[in-house]
């Protein structure tokens, strides 16, 4: 195959097809009512547990345009400062992930920030609408937070209506592997191996990572996503990164998550395909919403990064709640 051939194959746009989206290295075939039913049935979900949670400085957070610094809220959840700028990533601060008040899954752990505590938002990202991902409470405070200096809302393609329903006025789409600026920073969607729903819409909304990039630092949010090549994809586009959040929970059982959900390994491997200088582990002890024990994750995470040579501070479990400089 020619470099011209493979390059083309790599960079595919995103497919739209009798008004659905597809992955690029799976069918679209999803999990029957009977296999959901089987593991509903067998599931051996363990009981839930809560996490401490770090003691930060919102009021430095609020404040702080010159340093670079990671925050990790919870769940999907990140506050990102990077060259004055305030990101979040997957913004989800309420009680739980559902489209009902009172029923669905219940957060265990506490935000790391309350909607007060957070500095003026210049970037929302959101990587698909699945409810643990996009939250219609929390966009709608924000917003409220922000009528005179509304974010800028970034979502994949479909999903701008929705956000504008739930009161934001500045919202765009892309694509995948589009761009668009904001100041001295540059915001990239990228393919990874997920699907959406919401309102019985299965697949009818694109889903997404994100990439941040400046002159001297390049960040990707991947979001949700089993694993795939396309991170080898977005290695070849962008070299390397100097930090990846990666999910490393909800996997189990293998047999029903494993297309669209990443075990410990795989994590390893998103970390290791795209080069990252450092990963930092997203995506766990928020909400009990698979089969595995919601501490097993950073326990399974701590344990192979010895055992395959990691750097010790190559790929991390934070603490809900807990900020670095970065």
């Amino acid at each position: 195959m020619s470099n011209k051939l493979f390059a083309k194959e790599l960079f595919n746009k995103h497919v739209f097809k009798d008004g659905i989206f597809y992955n690029n290295y799976i069918s679209h075939k999803m999990a029957s009512f009977k296999e959901f039913w089987k593991w509903h049935k067998e599931s051996t979900k363990s009981d839930p547990i809560s996490f401490p949670l770090a003691k930060n400085d919102p009021a430095f957070l609020q404040q702080n345009r010159t340093e670079k610094t990671l925050t990790w809220i919870g769940h999907a959840s990140f506050l990102l400062q990077v060259d004055g700028l305030n990101i979040l990533t997957d913004p989800h601060l309420t009680k739980r992930a559902s489209p009902v008040f009172f029923a669905g899954p219940s957060r265990t752990t506490p935000p790391g920030l309350s909607i007060d505590d957070l500095p003026d938002i210049d970037i929302i990202v959101i990587s698909h609408n699945h409810y643990d991902h996009l939250d219609y409470q929390t966009i709608l405070k924000i917003m409220r937070k922000q009528q005179g200096n509304p974010p800028l809302v970034l979502v994949p393609l479909k999903l701008k209506k929705l956000l504008q329903s739930f009161g934001a006025s500045n919202v765009k789409e892309l694509e995948w592997w589009e761009s668009t600026s904001y100041k001295n920073l540059k915001i990239h969607s990228v393919p990874v191996q997920h699907w959406s729903n919401r309102s019985f819409n299965t697949n009818k909304t694109l889903w997404c990572g994100w990439v941040f990039e400046t002159n001297n630092f390049k960040c990707i949010f991947v979001g949700d996503t089993g694993y795939s090549k396309d991170f080898e994809a977005i290695q070849k586009k962008f070299g390397f990164m100097d930090l990846a959040l990666i999910p490393i929970g909800a996997y189990a059982p293998r047999w029903f998550m494993k297309d669209h959900h990443c075990n410990i390994e795989e994590a390893i491997q998103i970390h290791k395909d795209l080069k990252s200088k450092h990963s930092v582990a997203m995506h766990w002890g928020t909400f009990q919403l698979t089969d595995e024990p919601m501490d097993e994750p950073p326990k399974l995470l701590k344990k192979l990064v010895v055992e395959k040579k990691l750097l010790e501070d190559e790929f991390i479990v934070m603490t809900h709640g807990e900020s670095k400089n970065i």
